[in-house]
């Protein structure tokens, strides 16, 4: 089957679809229907653009049919006004209810999480979900153990990431590595793709922002992540292989209390070059 088929009866030939092709892969000449490069096949990403962008629905990609898109809600867009305060609002949650997430929700936010950009379309993040609170409460003592031998092996470091305090408190009885939430999603990829550091984190900040409209907050794991990489005994708790690597870890539950103002930040330093 080939690549692409245009409708030939309800294509206007705008070319839309040659103009946001990342690639240049679709030819078109002004009142034409647009036609695929010879090697169109093997470099296409799969991105999409063509489907999207075409007014009539006349572009069929073989692997997305506009069917299985659906159309975008102009009304549903947000104003600059709405889009800060959506932005300003969202906040580190560390204090949640003793309430389980269900799963269900969990599941969606990792769907929405999946529309997140990645390098040339490569999509190869893969997700873990922990949410028993045995299993937790281990890891999370997991991390602990490689804090202090930190402080044993590599005391500099140990005092940059303030392992003491997180120690101490620990022992009083706080858990500061995962803050008790009832979930965690962990984003990990292959070992040897240069694109998943920053996949994995786009795809966290989507889901971070994602569980605003499920109820849910979130806070960014970063003792977890760190240690899930450098302490062998928690990397095979998560069964990741030798080829495989935490990207990042996002802690998750329903929050205990709700934010009422929205946090200045320092402003932005511009340089405009011309």
């Amino acid at each position: 089957m080939e690549l692409f088929r245009i409708d030939e009866q309800t294509c206007n030939t705008d070319g839309l679809c040659a103009q946001v092709c990342p690639f240049g892969l679709i030819e078109w000449q002004m009142g034409e229907v647009p036609v695929a490069i010879a090697d169109a096949d093997s470099l296409c990403i799969r991105c999409g653009h063509c489907v999207a962008i075409c007014p009539t629905e006349s572009f069929h990609h073989r692997d997305m049919e506009p069917a299985l898109c659906p159309p975008i809600h102009q009304e549903w867009q947000l104003n600059r006004e709405q889009c800060e305060h959506f932005l300003r609002a969202r906040r580190s949650v560390r204090l949640y209810k003793k309430k389980e997430v269900e799963r269900e929700k969990l599941r969606q936010l990792i769907e929405m999480a999946r529309y997140a950009p990645t390098a040339i379309n490569s999509q190869g993040i893969r997700w873990l979900v922990i949410d028993q609170s045995d299993t937790l409460a281990t890891m999370a003592a997991s991390v602990i153990e490689w804090m202090q031998w930190l402080e044993r092996e590599m005391p500099e470091m140990a005092a940059t990431l303030h392992v003491d305090r997180v120690i101490g408190r620990w022992q009083q009885g706080i858990d500061g590595i995962l803050r008790q939430a009832p979930a965690l999603i962990v984003a990990y990829a292959e070992f040897e793709s240069r694109m998943a550091p920053t996949s994995c984190t786009i795809a966290l900040s989507y889901l971070e922002l994602a569980a605003t409209g499920l109820g849910l907050g979130t806070c960014w794991a970063g003792y977890f992540n760190a240690a899930a990489n450098s302490y062998p005994p928690l990397k095979q708790a998560l069964g990741l292989g030798n080829e495989q690597q935490c990207y990042g870890a996002m802690m998750v539950g329903y929050p205990a209390l709700r934010y009422k103002r929205l946090p200045t930040r320092n402003e932005p330093e511009i340089t405009w070059l011309d």
